[in-house]
């Protein structure tokens, strides 16, 4: 059986690996700007300033876009939670520390221009807003109690998380902007998630690396994350609740999340086609194909449940128009 590497082990075996996927992300990455994306010609003071308070009226979102806005906005402020696990588990020395600094500062930008764009076209409630920001960010993101209690708090699990999630947070991104029914909306949500996804291939090419050197504990923390998988969302005020109504709409729902999210990244790793798995290895694959059966199961009976509910809304529609 082969032995188990440390964090400073993979950290150090992966760095050579970590500094060139850097040099990539620099060479690739866009410069932007947050205020070249928000129509600040629309915005006036609200009434400290001498203005209007907000009212529901003034906004031009739907119910569900403003409930997708918001939980993308607070997911995006919760930045300081994700750095300090960031610099927790991929350390602050050499490129390691490069990127951690790079991907914050560029996250950050995400949070300013949706809650500009937000505030200045009245979208949603600023003040309930800034309620839920302060609670979500007081309470921040870290392990669950479960999570500290199978110790799965190290750098694979974090690694093989983050390719997950951003990619997840593109997809949340992308099929908001459409449901804004707003071209700047739409723009500014497509250049949040170019980012995600420029960021997602840098830790999914991290966990590939991780792979290579380390398979069955590589493998371990990916099955781990694609059996327990949570947004990082989870813990905001109303998540429940917004979260039902993005995934009643196409926003971010079962079937995306395994048909564009988990299947495409084990593919990508070759998971089901490797030959270098050892025993348990072999035997943890074979667990996560019996997941992944049983999640189409639930993605089958969700997308039965979500029609009939439909089907049953557009009655009472026609019925309440007649």
């Amino acid at each position: 059986m082969p032995r188990l590497l440390s964090d400073p082990e993979l950290l150090k075996e992966l760095e050579s690996v970590a500094e060139e996927n850097v040099n990539r992300h620099f060479a690739v990455s866009t410069e932007w700007h947050p205020h070249d994306y928000v129509p600040w010609d629309l915005g006036r003071n609200f009434a400290a300033m001498g203005g209007d308070d907000w009212s529901p009226e003034q906004s031009q979102l739907s119910e569900v876009a403003r409930a997708a806005m918001i939980t993308n906005l607070l997911t995006e402020d919760n930045l300081p939670s994700y750095h300090r696990q960031a610099a927790e588990h991929f350390s602050l020395d050499g490129p390691w520390g490069t990127w951690v600094g790079r991907w914050t500062a560029e996250e950050a930008r995400h949070s300013i221009v949706l809650r500009d764009y937000l505030v200045v076209t009245r979208g949603v409630d600023p003040v309930a807003l800034e309620r839920a920001r302060m609670e979500h960010m007081t309470h921040g993101f870290g392990p669950t109690a479960e999570e500290e209690e199978r110790h799965k708090t190290d750098f694979l699990l974090s690694v093989a998380y983050v390719s997950f999630q951003e990619l997840a947070t593109r997809v949340s991104h992308r099929n908001t902007g459409k449901v804004c029914n707003d071209p700047i909306a739409d723009r500014i949500l497509q250049r949040i998630a170019a980012d995600e996804n420029l960021h997602m291939i840098f830790y999914r090419n991290m966990c590939e690396a991780a792979l290579e050197v380390a398979p069955d504990q590589a493998l371990e923390a990916v099955c781990d994350v694609v059996e327990n998988f949570r947004m990082p969302g989870q813990g905001m005020p109303n998540f429940r609740r917004n979260g039902v109504l993005m995934a009643k709409h196409g926003i971010y729902d079962p079937r995306q999340h395994l048909e564009e999210v988990v299947r495409p990244t084990l593919r990508k790793w070759r998971i089901f086609e490797r030959d270098d798995f050892g025993s348990a290895g072999e035997q943890r694959r074979e667990q996560l194909a019996d997941f992944i059966t049983n999640l189409e199961g639930q993605v089958v009976k969700f997308e039965e449940q979500r029609d009939r509910m439909l089907a049953r809304e557009a009655r009472k529609r026609e019925l309440a128009a007649l």
